[in-house]
């Protein structure tokens, strides 16, 4: 990418500004934010965590940081879902609570948030923290067999042992200050208006408490074991909630005992939130780089392998 490039990429991040929609999925209001382009490479479905909203994906006051904005800038359609019982949904949060209801509403309102456009070469789907839940379901299911690859971040399968005795049994009933810390630290990662996630914060579902519990031990090893499409996973070099040392990376990536590719990496001066700290720009274009070996495996019919 030339010097003129590199403006020109950045004046159109400046100046690109996501649009909120709802649309109707069988009686229920589906919102996101979507950012749109005419002939896209691909499309990304951005999930985000718990207690926040689809506002994740597009960083308050620092439009370099936000994912919609670079995405499009490089040519793809974005969108960022507010997970069923969030957003317009939160009224319906007990009718959704259902796992094969929450997929279905996510396939139905990508649909309609597309409604005929064009799809380019097809779906990637990136999901942060408790939305890795409903990410991996979505690449899971026999839908999902058609995505291009899914990129997977904040979560795991064992939490560090201070997160563990923070967290106990529950997230819903942990201490603020506690989750606050394993969240927001190092507080230089981060823009200081942001910390403690105030600007993106949200009511969070019921059901959720049960997603939480139930992830690390047996639904994440289920669906992962069920996943086809290349698997791109990402932790943060100050993840603080789970472990992200190398043994428990490489428990992660054999888990995805089917995918034709798993590519594992740390994100240098990355904490739990990677799409709002700093090098959010650069957690993204990592991803988006990693969807463009995908879009360029899926023209020659070809898989690479990748390692952990």
């Amino acid at each position: 990418m030339t010097a003129t490039d590199t403006d020109l990429v950045a004046t159109t991040v400046d100046t690109l500004t996501p649009v909120r929609r709802v649309v109707d999925v069988d009686g229920i209001p589906m919102s996101a934010l979507v950012a749109q382009v005419p002939r896209p490479r691909a499309v990304v479905v951005a999930l985000h965590g718990g207690a926040t909203n689809s506002a994740y994906f597009d960083c308050p006051g620092h439009p370099r940081y936000s994912l919609l904005r670079v995405a499009a800038a490089l040519g793809y359609t974005a969108i960022a879902l507010d997970r069923p019982g969030y957003g317009s949904s939160h009224p319906h949060a007990v009718e959704v609570a259902p796992a094969e209801r929450r997929v279905d509403l996510a396939y139905g309102a990508i649909d309609r948030l597309l409604d005929g456009s064009d799809r380019g070469e097809g779906l990637f789907v990136l999901a942060h923290s408790v939305g890795c839940e409903l990410g991996t379901r979505l690449a899971a299911d026999e839908r999902g067999h058609d995505l291009l690859g899914l990129e997977l971040s904040g979560t795991g399968r064992r939490h560090q042992d201070r997160a563990h005795g923070i967290l106990g049994s529950s997230e819903r009933n942990a201490p603020p200050a506690g989750v606050r810390e394993l969240l927001w630290t190092p507080e230089r990662l981060y823009p200081r208006e942001l910390l403690g996630g105030g600007p993106i914060a949200s009511a969070t579902p019921s059901y959720e408490t049960r997603v939480v519990g139930d992830w690390p031990g047996t639904t994440f090893p289920d669906l992962a074991a069920r996943v086809t499409v290349p698997v791109h996973f990402t932790a943060g070099e100050y993840e603080h909630v789970w472990r992200n040392d190398p043994e428990a990376l490489q428990a992660v990536a054999a888990l995805f005992t089917a995918a034709q590719r798993f590519e594992c990496t740390t994100q240098p001066d990355g904490g739990h939130n990677l799409s709002l700290g700093h090098t959010a720009a650069a957690y993204h274009l990592s991803v988006l780089s990693f969807l463009e070996e995908c879009i360029a495996g899926r023209r020659h019919g070809t898989d690479s392998e990748g390692g952990a």
